[in-house]
């Protein structure tokens, strides 16, 4: 795959996390609009980026974030299995 893109990278402590951001405009379409496509993209910048980012940490993980009007942003952790 050519490239990707992440949204966010944080970084908690020994825990790196490269997060995809969706907002939409019901959790239903949310969840639906986050598949493995998406997630290879992210998965392939994460890769570039870990090294830049990573040092250090023991866990580098793909998390998601869905944005829904009217609620709290849900936090999903290690979304991606490979």
């Amino acid at each position: 795959m050519p490239g990707g893109e992440v949204d966010l990278v944080a970084r908690r402590g020994r825990t790196l996390a490269f997060v995809e951001v969706k907002a939409r405009n019901n959790e239903g379409a949310a969840a639906l609009s986050l598949d493995r496509h998406r997630l290879r993209r992210v998965a392939v910048a994460a890769e570039r980026l870990s090294a830049r980012y990573g040092q250090g940490c023991d866990t580098i993980r793909i998390d998601a974030m869905f944005i829904v009007p009217g609620r709290l942003p849900r936090h999903m952790p290690d979304v991606w299995s490979g």
